[in-house]
């Protein structure tokens, strides 16, 4: 806060340095171009040094005078009637309280001033037509000046609220997409959170029935689930992995697939390595092929065939041959859903789930991957 103030007096200080040499050379034009044939510029122009020193600085402090005043209304009716209320009203009061204001500086200036230092005898009433004009002349310009710079100040004040709306809507913005990514981030670890029970489900009671019949398989297999969970925990707090890192992780979880259901289930490989470093979501493929073997018979008469491979540029495509089961299994509803949602997080595509040709597949999009 402090620094603040420190900014804005400093602000004020270089404001005035500006605007008041600015009022000064503009009284002199306006007054120029209201009467260029005033008698006034002819004796300006034949008085000498001194003379003219003593009048710059008269106008110099009475512009001054103006300014500051004119300064204060305007702040003072910013705090009363703010114009974005009452814009008629304000233009009206501050008008009056203007008019009012150049007449008792003006009024100061010829009865106190002025004759302070030329004098009462010099200082006369104008008699003559054209030094009437002359006064009125003046308390015109006078006016336009005190008009001009409210108008100044009202042009910055409304520049500073708009440049303070555009801050705060920006600010807003930012603070929204900060919130839309942190509501995102969350709802994406709850979802990376469910591959958890799906995955362990199916593979617990493999391993509980290779226990009781195959203690040493039991063993290589617990091992191996070991090793891809792991793989799970450590890709956790990753968003997209490359598509290489993904091969691998599946390789590895072919040997659970192999001890569970033997040639049973034929898992065939091909994809280019020209692909191999873009993106996909972890454990998306692993998700893909339980959810084939869940729903599908896989037997020595009717073996499951499950294929990945590129089917288009920047996707690759999971099938499997439909044979589904006669029964009903419970279902937790996270494979394909949870798949689905990631990629609505991550980016604008989606997979596609089709079936033709008495085949089940699923097309993945590629994900552009950053380290």
């Amino acid at each position: 806060m402090k620094s603040k103030t420190a900014q804005e007096k400093l602000y004020n200080r270089y404001y005035r340095l500006f605007i008041i040499p600015m009022i000064f050379l503009l009284y002199y034009l306006l007054s120029y171009l209201v009467n260029p044939f005033s008698p006034y510029w002819s004796s300006l122009s034949s008085s000498n040094l001194k003379e003219l020193l003593v009048e710059g600085t008269i106008m110099m402090c009475n512009c001054w005078l103006i300014t500051e005043l004119s300064l204060i209304l305007a702040r003072w009716m910013d705090q009363l009637i703010p114009w974005e209320k009452r814009p008629l009203g304000r233009f009206v009061v501050q008008l009056c309280c203007q008019l009012i204001v150049v007449f008792v500086v003006l009024s100061i200036l010829f009865l106190l001033v002025l004759p302070l230092i030329f004098g009462r005898e010099v200082v006369e009433p104008a008699v003559t037509t054209v030094e009437k004009i002359d006064e009125w002349q003046f308390v015109f310009v006078c006016v336009m000046l005190s008009i001009l710079i409210s108008a100044v100040h009202t042009g910055n004040y409304f520049l500073k609220r708009w440049k303070t709306s555009m801050l705060e809507a920006s600010q807003l913005k930012l603070n929204a997409a900060k919130l839309k990514e942190i509501a995102m981030q969350a709802q994406l670890q709850s979802l990376k959170l469910q591959l958890d029970p799906h995955f362990m489900f199916n593979n617990f009671s493999t391993l509980s029935a290779l226990i009781t019949e195959d203690s040493r398989t039991a063993l290589s297999f617990l091992e191996n689930l070991s090793r891809v969970y792991r793989y799970m925990i450590i890709n956790l707090n990753n968003d997209i992995i490359t598509l290489k890192e993904e091969i691998k992780f599946i390789q590895a979880y072919i040997y659970l697939i192999k001890i569970r259901h033997g040639d049973h289930v034929d898992i065939d490989i091909q994809i280019p390595e020209n692909i191999m470093s873009m993106g996909i979501p972890p454990i998306t493929l692993q998700l893909l092929i339980e959810n084939a073997i869940k729903h599908n018979v896989a037997s020595g008469a009717q073996p499951l065939h499950i294929r990945i491979y590129q089917e288009g540029a920047g996707t690759i495509t999971v099938s499997n041959n439909i044979q589904l089961i006669s029964y009903n299994i419970p279902s937790t509803k996270l494979g394909l859903e949870n798949i689905r949602n990631r990629y609505l997080i991550l980016s604008d595509h989606t997979l596609e789930i089709r079936k033709e040709a008495g085949a089940f597949l699923v097309t993945l999009p590629l994900l552009e991957f950053k380290k």
